[in-house]
């Protein structure tokens, strides 16, 4: 079953230089249970594509379908959840209760004693009770994705979520996006790291504004 469906994605952004198409008529299916890495040059969209897809930014024209549904804002945590380069972890929140936030708000399913597993499968439990300024960006990351898988969403989307992990907690973070996937959620990842490509179940490639076959 498709859990995320593009069709005809455009999305040029204004500069003074004048416009800069990035987007050139994206379509993209993703199914329930299958981890997909984009691939692609620095700067060729990729981040832009997955704000679209996540409903943080609107396409100029096309549509964005998330279980059927045309996508017209940013949806529930639980339809889809989005790790952004940027992270997003609010900074008066600990990281256990940055990875709680989706749970404690109501807004997805999942148990509490999940954050105390990932934290742990993640090899930041001993962290749980500092904050974001308090460690480094790459356990940021780790808490950022705790955070994104926790209430199992039907969509994951991640913006290079092993971008500043090292070799000894890039496979943990590698097993948490491929178990996603396994266990139901559309993945999509955004990535250059070889080992996110070797455990997913395709690679598409951004060029030109457009998607093409690995």
């Amino acid at each position: 079953m498709t859990a995320l469906r593009a069709v005809g994605v455009r999305r040029t952004f204004r500069h003074a230089a004048g416009p800069v198409p990035v987007l050139r008529g994206v379509d993209l299916e993703v199914a329930a249970g299958e981890l997909v890495t984009l691939s692609g040059p620095s700067g060729s969209g990729k981040s832009a594509l997955l704000a679209v897809l996540a409903g943080f930014d609107r396409a100029d024209s096309g549509t964005v379908e998330l279980g059927g549904e045309v996508l017209t804002s940013p949806p529930p945590w639980k339809v889809c959840a989005l790790l952004p380069q940027a992270l997003g972890l609010a900074g008066e929140l600990t990281l256990a209760e940055n990875v709680a936030l989706p749970i404690r708000l109501g807004r997805t399913g999942g148990s509490l004693t999940r954050v105390t597993g990932l934290l742990e499968e993640l090899g930041i439990a001993e962290l749980g009770d500092r904050y974001p300024a308090e460690v480094s960006f790459g356990q940021q990351q780790r808490a950022a994705l705790a955070r994104a898988v926790v209430g199992s969403p039907a969509v994951l989307l991640a913006d290079e979520p092993t971008a500043h992990l090292d070799a000894q907690s890039a496979p943990a973070a590698v097993r948490v996006l491929r178990r996603a996937a396994d266990e139901g959620a559309a993945v999509l990842v955004a990535t250059h790291h070889d080992q996110v490509h070797r455990a997913a179940d395709r690679t598409v490639v951004l060029a030109g504004g457009r998607l093409s076959v690995d």
